[in-house]
């Protein structure tokens, strides 16, 4: 049987919404509704979260969060990519722990969904790639929009 974990990183410095991950959301912080879905999802060994903030690291500790990756500065700036910061928290937790996937999930997605994590799953392990996203059409902002080339196969 393969281990599974999820990974939610959540830093303390948005520029558009103040402290967003730790914002009350329906009376719980936004971080809390990711663990709620990962934990629901009955998919992962372990749910970590990874923040460059004490303040985070000591709500996700309340949270229930499995473990607590405290992430360098540098893996917090607004010019930082999710793969440098999973990247680095997959690097410090091979040193703990033993696991197959790794499912990135991020804090602000409140309404994602059990089946959503539950048919990513299933596709990673039909894929020869070695990861995938779940998308949806949006009208903003363009900075975190692509384009998808219509000879491209979408499932």
């Amino acid at each position: 049987m393969q281990n599974n974990i999820a990974i939610i990183p959540a830093r303390i410095g948005s520029k558009r919404i103040k402290k967003k991950n730790i914002k009350l959301f329906n009376s719980r912080p936004i971080i809390e509704w990711a663990f709620i879905i990962a934990k629901k999802s009955k998919l992962f060994d372990k749910i970590i979260l990874t923040s460059d903030s004490d303040k985070i690291l000591k709500l996700g500790k309340k949270i229930g969060f499995d473990i607590l990756v405290k992430r360098p500065k540098k893996y917090s700036s607004d010019f930082i990519g999710t793969a440098p910061v999973i990247k680095h928290a997959i690097q410090l937790l091979k040193k703990k722990i033993n696991f197959d996937n790794v499912c990135c999930i991020y804090p602000c997605n409140p309404f994602i969904q059990v089946k959503d994590l539950k048919r990513s799953i299933l596709k990673i392990k039909k894929n020869e790639n070695n990861f995938i996203y779940l998308i949806t059409n949006y009208s903003h902002p363009i900075e975190r929009a692509f384009n998808i080339n219509k000879s491209q196969k979408l499932d």
